[in-house]
């Protein structure tokens, strides 16, 4: 449920109390953050013995921003206000809900058949996110106003760009924030829809290739820079790791559907030319270029825990920090850079090294899908300030997660010693 709400419900509608952390999968993820302490002060199920990757990636990042926190609530770093210390709140409850979702995904799945109903719900949520992306630039409708207006008690907290011009075209974001988000995030989740075409045997093979298919639409339509590099990422990463039959087929599908974009979309192919070959007056960059100097000069003056969690608030669009490292980095200093570096690189490593050394093909092609999706949140992140985007930072612990629960069954699949866990069929409870 919380999988597919990330994508459903907007992430404009709020409950005024909580800000902009009072989302709908927010608060759900914060429910099952509670039912997991609970359970596990309860005794009712013991997560030590689980170690996995994922579990240690957001606990560094955690940890890293409770120590900038905690200075900024001493005043130790300046601007400690009600507003500072408010919006460092409704971080530590983003990252609260983040952490729920990497340990219960890890704990919950057990089995590639776990892992298929737990990709299911998230592709149906990307699913339902290209319809909307396709409904807007089609016909310039947007399908989210209306589920908005359908949430009593929740307010417009606002901050939502639907729609941008770029050269001949309108590009669209979705069920997202923004278009760059919407192509990260389906570049992301691109490898598990093509892993799921493959292995899933419920349903019809061509609604399966039809989701793939909006997936790869929803980030052509962004014409976005961040998403083409995505898709080259993810597919690069996830190529080895296919089944020979489908190697093959990728290698033929490919360039099909590249022709099929290009005729389809009127155009697609002179926008995209000239995003990719901008001039060398193109503000999106020479922006982003300007930017370092100033990270440059906030980080001296506090190097070490930055700003404060979330902290950086610029009153000129302009000084928006295109890239998630340099945010960390001013937010909660470097410290923070480092544990934010461990949050988005180590997934990746950890589950390559996964994929590796599985031995069942639907795992090791399970595991390559993970890497390439947390590969290209690993590389996005530099070209946007990702974990300020709703649907990203609840989108990517779904990925840790499954990458923790992936690195597990991987262990036992090479015949390593397992943690010492619940029977295979035995519950945990809090599960999702």
């Amino acid at each position: 449920m919380i999988a597919f709400s990330v994508f459903f419900f907007p992430s404009t509608m709020v409950l005024d109390p909580l800000g902009a952390a009072g989302t709908v999968p927010i608060i759900l993820s914060l429910i099952l953050f509670m039912l997991w302490f609970a359970s596990a002060l309860l005794g009712l199920h013991n997560p030590l013995p689980l170690r996995h990757p994922g579990r240690l990636a957001i606990g560094s990042l955690i940890f890293v921003t409770l120590l900038s926190y905690a200075a900024l609530n001493a005043g130790l770093t300046g601007g400690s206000t009600a507003t500072t210390r408010a919006t460092a709140d409704r971080w530590l409850l983003v990252l609260l809900a983040s952490f729920a979702i990497v340990v219960v995904a890890a704990e919950t799945i057990r089995s590639t058949d776990d892992a298929l109903r737990y990709v299911r719900a998230i592709l149906n949520g990307a699913l339902f996110c290209s319809l909307v992306a396709v409904a807007q630039f089609t016909i310039q409708v947007n399908p989210m106003e209306w589920i908005g207006m359908a949430m009593p008690g929740f307010v417009d907290n606002g901050g939502a760009t639907v729609y941008q011009l770029r050269g001949a075209m309108v590009r669209v974001a979705g069920s997202t924030f923004t278009p760059i988000e919407l192509a990260v995030v389906c570049s992301m989740l691109l490898p598990l829809s093509i892993w799921r075409l493959i292995y899933d045997r419920r349903g019809r093979k061509w609604v399966h290739a039809v989701g793939t298919a909006l997936l790869i639409f929803g980030i052509a339509i962004t014409i976005s820079r961040s998403g083409v590099l995505g898709i080259v990422v993810a597919l690069a990463t996830f190529f080895p790791f296919l089944p020979r039959a489908a190697r093959v087929w990728a290698a033929v599908a490919a360039p099909v559907a590249l022709v099929g974009l290009f005729m389809t979309v009127p155009g697609l192919m002179s926008t995209l030319g000239n995003a990719l070959n901008p001039p060398p007056n193109d503000l999106s960059l020479t922006t982003r270029m300007n930017n370092y100097p100033r990270v440059v000069a906030m980080l001296e003056e506090r190097p070490w825990l930055g700003l404060g969690p979330g902290n950086y608030l610029p009153e000129n669009a302009l000084h928006i920090l295109d890239n998630q490292y340099l945010q960390s980095a001013v937010t909660i200093g470097l410290v923070g850079l480092a544990g934010t570096v461990m949050y988005l690189a180590f997934p990746a490593i950890t589950t390559l090294h996964a994929a590796r050394t599985a031995q069942a093909p639907a795992l090791r092609t399970l595991a390559g899908a993970v890497t390439a999706g947390c590969a290209v949140a690993t590389v996005g992140s530099l070209t946007f300030d990702s974990l300020s985007f709703p649907v990203f930072t609840l989108t990517y612990p779904a990925l840790v997660g499954l990458g923790g629960a992936v690195w597990l069954m991987a262990r036992r699949d090479a015949g390593a010693p397992r943690p010492d866990a619940p029977p295979a069929g035995e519950p945990i409870p809090g599960g999702l």
